[in-house]
């Protein structure tokens, strides 16, 4: 099936092509039309299986008919609200809207934290139909009366498992008791978890159910090679793999904050452009970092599994996991960024012996044998070298040791020199006093 099957606008086509796109993925071509109907929709889906567009261009094609180019906020009043558990997933959304609605005099912004609210203000007050928030921030704005939810036909809950476990469900029922009643709701979730069941029976109406098969199995175009190594030399390993397989770009994973850091910073130290990217960072410079990476300015992004959650880089050639995640799921979303849109991407992973857990899980879940390798000058300790090998086989061939006769094991001393009887040879004993010792301790001393 195509794009341009799906009954879309001519202008949302062009964006579309423009991106190099002409065929839908599986939960786009089954979403899009459930949403054109204006029907509430219940959707599985998981990162990098085109969910954004899933949903963004049947609600463009919705809001096209309220399209103007009038400079008065009252021509812009919003329409569609999109709430995502994260800034970067929320910036993410944002760019690829602006993406959308090239052709389409259509207003979209995205507000979230850690950010000064003064710019967010003066767009929102221009007027938007289309705003993307996380819930947090939403609520300041409202609290500042600078954004009016009277309007919105389409309210979106993007990740909606994640929303929860982060604790935005009170949240949540607060932004969606301020909304019409007559509305559409699209709720966007890695699994139909009861508590997400639970959320689409509070707030939506009769939803159609459209589920994509879970992600357990990696993309054919991701080449995916393990390498088994000391932790104490992985960052020496990484560096000459980025060196020596002259990778232009690559994605480094790391499991905690302080490991993204002090990776970063040795990266560095090796002459790399190298910058990490967690929940910690101000979100200033976590957006600049983004933009720096995706510019091609910067070569390696360390980042961590959240922090990492809804970035999107075309073309991007090399995905290294420095340190295996601990769920086996994760491991398919992080070598996920790479091999997309039909290109060849690798996936290397850095395998030391605490790790071997991990691996195994991977390979359960994958269906896959990912056999390790190792690389001349970067062999783990505890893996024997070939010529260790040899030398144990050639010991295990060697004839054993002759025994002794029988007559030396009967104690006989026919033939056998007697030693002299010196004073030298002759022992006396004593014992230390009680108190030098610890009192289980008795030595005997030869003189």
């Amino acid at each position: 099936m195509l794009f341009s099957e799906l009954g879309l606008s001519p202008e949302i086509l062009r964006a579309i092509e423009e991106q190099g796109y002409s065929q839908p993925t599986p939960i786009q071509e089954k979403a899009i039309p459930l949403v054109l109907s204006s029907r509430d929709l219940l959707a599985a889906a998981q990162t990098g299986t085109g969910k954004t567009a899933a949903f963004m261009l049947p609600i463009l094609e919705r809001l096209k008919k309220y399209a103007n180019t009038s400079v008065s906020p009252a021509m812009h009043p919003l329409r569609a609200l999109v709430l995502s558990p994260t800034r970067e997933l929320a910036d993410q959304i944002g760019v690829n809207v602006k993406t959308y609605t090239k052709y389409l005099p259509l207003r979209a912004t995205t507000v979230f934290g850690g950010v000064n609210m003064d710019p967010q203000t003066q767009e929102l007050r221009r007027g938007v139909e289309i705003l993307i928030a996380t819930p947090g921030r939403l609520l300041d704005h409202i609290q500042q009366k600078t954004i009016q939810l009277n309007k919105v036909e389409v309210l979106v809950l993007d990740e909606g498992d994640r929303m929860l476990d982060m604790g935005f469900i009170q949240d949540i029922r607060k932004i969606m008791g301020m909304l019409p009643k007559e509305r559409q709701t699209l709720l966007f979730s890695a699994t139909f978890a009861p508590e997400i069941k639970r959320l689409a029976s509070d707030f939506m109406k009769s939803p159609q159910t459209v589920e994509v098969a879970r992600q357990n199995a990696t993309n054919d175009q991701v080449e995916q090679i393990v390498y088994s190594v000391d932790a104490f030399k992985k960052r020496h390993l990484l560096t000459h793999l980025i060196k020596s397989r002259d990778m232009s770009q690559v994605i480094v994973f790391c499991k905690t904050k302080l490991s993204a850091d002090r990776l970063a910073r040795e990266l560095q130290r090796d002459g790399l452009q190298a910058e990490a990217i967690h929940g910690d960072k101000a979100q200033g410079a976590r957006l600049e970092t983004l933009a720096a990476f995706k510019e091609g300015k910067l070569r390696v992004l360390v980042a961590t599994d959240v922090a990492a959650r809804g970035l999107d880089v075309t073309e991007l050639p090399y995905v290294v996991n420095f340190e295996l995640p601990n769920a086996p799921e994760d491991y398919v979303h992080r070598i996920g960024r790479t091999g997309r849109a039909g290109a060849k991407g690798v996936a290397i992973s850095l395998m030391s012996p605490e790790e071997t857990r991990q691996h195994e899980s991977i390979e359960k879940l994958t269906k896959l044998t990912l056999t390790p390798q190792t690389v001349d000058g970067f062999r783990p300790s505890w893996m024997a070298r070939p010529n260790e090998r040899e030398r144990e086989r050639e010991r295990e061939r060697a004839p054993a040791p002759s025994k002794p006769e029988a007559s030396v094991l009967a104690g006989s001393t026919e033939g056998v020199k007697k030693p002299m009887n010196s004073r030298r040879s002759r022992k006396a004993k004593r014992e230390v006093p009680a108190l030098l010792l610890p009192p289980r301790y008795k030595v005997e001393i030869i003189r």
